[in-house]
């Protein structure tokens, strides 16, 4: 995202707890499109002095994506789940959204214009996929981007969740357990195309463009129709 938003002509902050990959991010982009800061989107003096960082250093701020996400380890039974690693999930999960719109808006109100894109899942729309915690923390986030769409309106401030499926990346293969053989094994209705995260800074950015002037509260599903469809039983069942 941070790549192909400098490619459109943005300035982009990179905030994350990840200083060595941060840093490398800035410097392949270019010190002059992109600059890290440190920031743990759980702890709301992070987010606030990420948000007062980039108005420091270019005046203002269009575009807010919360993306920061971690996920707990997959205990099928709730029984087995346990309440401070709930929290954990959550406190990233949920209330970084939570803080960076906050923030992001405080800023955007004035200017009366801004667009916030929080980064779901399919776990957002359908229960089943992945684990308690995080399965929760992405059906919030859809809420609240709701709720906040319905508040910042009145301010020209477009407010939504784009929610992907299944990319074969490192924390997918951890959380899921799978190798690459695994990996392309995945359930996919839509066939002859692999989801890649460059699908998904595609979606990012037209949420951030003046293309989507008019979508705001809206949950925009990248996932090949996997939250629409059941597979399992109906004229096109595939079982």
């Amino acid at each position: 995202m941070a790549k192909l938003f400098c490619k459109h002509g943005a300035k982009v902050v990179i905030a994350d707890i990840q200083d060595q990959l941060g840093q490398a991010v800035q410097e392949e982009i270019g010190t002059q499109h992109a600059t890290y800061v440190h920031c743990d989107v759980s702890k709301e003096t992070h987010v606030e002095n990420a948000v007062n960082a980039t108005i420091s250093k270019y005046g203002k701020l269009d575009i807010m994506v919360n993306n920061a996400a971690t996920a707990d380890a997959a205990k099928p039974s709730i029984l087995d789940n346990d309440v401070t690693e709930f929290e954990r999930v959550v406190s990233v999960n949920l209330v970084g959204p939570f803080l960076g719109t906050k923030h992001a808006a405080r800023v955007m109100i004035p200017a009366k214009r801004g667009s916030i894109i929080t980064i779901g899942s399919v776990s957002s729309s359908v229960g089943g996929v992945a684990t308690h915690a995080y399965t929760s923390s992405k059906h919030a986030i859809v809420g609240l981007a709701k709720n906040t769409a319905a508040e910042l309106g009145k301010y020209g401030i477009r407010v939504n969740c784009l929610s992907c499926y299944f990319i074969s990346n490192t924390a997918a293969k951890e959380l899921f357990k799978l190798d690459d053989d695994g990996c392309s094994r995945v359930y996919s209705n839509l066939k002859g195309v692999a989801l890649k995260e460059e699908d998904v800074a595609q979606a990012a950015l037209f949420l951030a463009s003046d293309e989507s002037k008019y979508i705001s509260g809206h949950n925009l599903a990248v996932d090949g129709g996997f939250t629409t469809i059941n597979p399992i039983f109906g004229l096109f069942s595939q079982s």
